[in-house]
């Protein structure tokens, strides 16, 4: 003899409950948009897996019976659990942010910003310029860049210390001192050479590099001074060179794309700025 089926259905369940909550099978397919038949099939359905009748008529009205009772808070208490599963599987994943960001201290600062970001971040490092024309292009969410917030399209983020490196025992030779740094435009370079030029200090680029790992290589190779944002650290094969003229800190601004929500904007830089004082 075949087992009977003993499946509660929510599509039978949210019927029962309807008739319940609205006063009857009539009402309750009004509200389900089906039609009375449908909502007693349901019933009928739910009472051949309970094995129970679960209503009984009163006059010309439907009544709960005792299983029904019974039945009541377990059915309203699966279709909450029901729906909140599909919810939580139909939700859209967080939306990730692709973020870029310039060379300078990119190793030690990156793995602090993605410690207050969290992982649902994507970075590219590149060049300032091309930073900016990729956030132009709408192929970056957000890019922190050096110089301050210039419209309403960035927010100022702190400030990156600068300091001189070179190879150790290298010593600046008769004349223009010679400076190793990233081909222009670039801010770093800037920044040292009107200091040095504040400083009176003739200097002369020895040296350019399209990026940071050649200016990294051309100063370990000793053919001049880099100044270089490191967060504290020393860079392998480098040693600091306090004697030369102390360099201002550069402020640092995050950027964004066109339509990139306000807060978002401000909450990355906030971030930064908390990543750059840890």
């Amino acid at each position: 003899m075949t087992a009977p089926n003993r499946t509660l259905d929510v599509v039978a369940l949210r019927s029962f409950v309807a008739v319940c909550d609205h006063g009857g099978f009539h009402r309750a397919a009004e509200v389900l948009h089906v039609s009375q038949p449908t909502v007693s099939h349901h019933v009928r359905r739910l009472e051949a897996a309970c094995g129970q009748s679960l209503f009984r008529k009163v006059g010309r009205a439907s009544r709960l019976t005792a299983a029904g009772e019974v039945l009541l808070p377990e059915a309203r208490r699966m279709l909450a659990l029901h729906d909140q599963v599909l919810a939580r599987l139909s939700a859209p994943a967080p939306a990730s942010l692709t973020l870029g960001s310039t060379e300078h201290a990119a190793d030690l600062l990156l793995p602090r910003l993605t410690g207050v970001l969290g992982g649902n971040v994507r970075y590219r490092l590149d060049r300032g310029v091309n930073l900016r024309a990729a956030l132009d292009r709408g192929d970056l969410d957000l890019a922190l860049v050096m110089g301050e917030a210039v419209d309403d399209r960035s927010a100022d983020a702190g400030e990156l210390e600068l300091h001189w490196f070179a190879a150790p025992g290298w010593r600046p030779p008769e004349g223009p001192l010679p400076l190793v740094a990233l081909d222009e435009p670039c801010a770093v370079r800037d920044r040292a050479l009107t200091t040095l030029a504040a400083a009176a200090r003739p200097v002369t680029v020895a040296c350019e590099a399209a990026y940071l790992a050649g200016v990294l290589a051309a100063a370990r190779a000793g053919l001049g001074v880099a100044l270089l944002a490191t967060m504290d650290s020393i860079p392998e094969g480098l040693v600091r060179r306090d004697d030369l003229p102390p360099v201002p800190a550069l402020p640092m601004s995050v950027r964004c794309r066109v339509g990139m929500p306000a807060e978002t904007l401000a909450g990355v830089a906030a971030a930064v700025g908390t990543a750059l004082i840890d």
